[in-house]
């Protein structure tokens, strides 16, 4: 699964193969052996450094790649005066929403100078019970391709259906945009604009991503501008968790959209 992302953030970055290799230190065969699930995500600091070539957070690529607990290892062995701030959070106990308020003001008082927290609006916010489809059946990813861009048309009213479509399957065709866990992300940067997103639900799977599930569950993407290769990721990350089965599960759009939004709640600490 990390690969698949891996590849669809490069594409979506600009970056070239050997561009990225070449800029992480590692040769292009070796992170095409990545990308293509043949060897296992890099070392945290190999992790890291492709986050920050890619201008993502390095949290979510770790996340993605299962590596945060070495990561933050690292840290603490290289800054042992950092053990004291973990040591205090866990004798206090503090909540979600206080660790909440002690990252804001790290944030506040130490801005990220090197551009990792693209700003990216939150899935569900893109969101709307007529963009959201359930139980369709589509025999093939042009056809579910099509329902989607159909929905999201009136969101740009010049922009036709058809070219949203053209548009959206001209990016599947540079990469394909499975991400594991029987979830797809058709996107498109057409037609600018603020970003919308439509969701469905596939009563026939299509044909499986890298993990080899099934695709049942599409997010497609359409006006993504700044912040997009973050918002990307995010969704990846979205999937590793109960998203993909609650989504399935869901018997009415909104039903969906609040799934989104307590998973995102989730994954960003912010957990009621």
């Amino acid at each position: 699964m990390f690969g698949a992302v891996l590849r669809l953030l490069r594409v979506d970055s600009g970056a070239s193969l050997r561009g990225l290799a070449s800029t992480v230190g590692v040769s292009s065969a070796y992170l095409s052996r990545v990308e293509n699930g043949h060897d296992p995500a890099p070392t945290p600091d190999r992790v890291i450094a492709i986050a920050q070539a890619l201008r993502v957070p390095p949290s979510l690529l770790l996340e993605l790649a299962e590596r945060m607990e070495p990561a933050v290892a690292g840290y603490l062995a290289e800054v042992p005066s950092a053990n004291r701030l973990f040591l205090e959070i866990a004798r206090r106990r503090l909540t979600s929403a206080q660790v909440a308020r002690v990252l804001a003001f790290v944030e506040a008082e130490f801005p990220d100078a090197r551009g990792w927290t693209a700003a990216a609006p939150p899935l569900h916010a893109l969101l709307a019970p007529e963009r959201v489809v359930l139980g369709v059946r589509c025999d093939e990813l042009d056809d579910a391709i099509d329902l989607a861009a159909s929905r999201i048309a009136p969101a740009f009213p010049n922009v036709s259906a058809a070219a949203l479509a053209t548009a959206l399957r001209s990016r599947e065709a540079a990469a394909p945009t499975a991400v594991g866990r029987g979830v797809a992300v058709p996107h498109t940067c057409a037609p600018g604009g603020p970003p919308v997103a439509a969701l469905l639900t596939l009563a026939t799977p299509l044909a499986p991503g890298p993990d080899g599930l099934p695709v049942n569950v599409l997010v497609v993407l359409c006006g993504l501008g700044d912040g997009s290769v973050a918002l990307l990721g995010r969704v990846a990350l979205l999937a590793r968790g109960a998203l993909p089965a609650a989504l399935v599960a869901a018997t009415t759009p909104e039903d969906a959209i609040e799934a989104v939004s307590v998973e995102e709640r989730w994954v960003s600490n912010d957990r009621p």
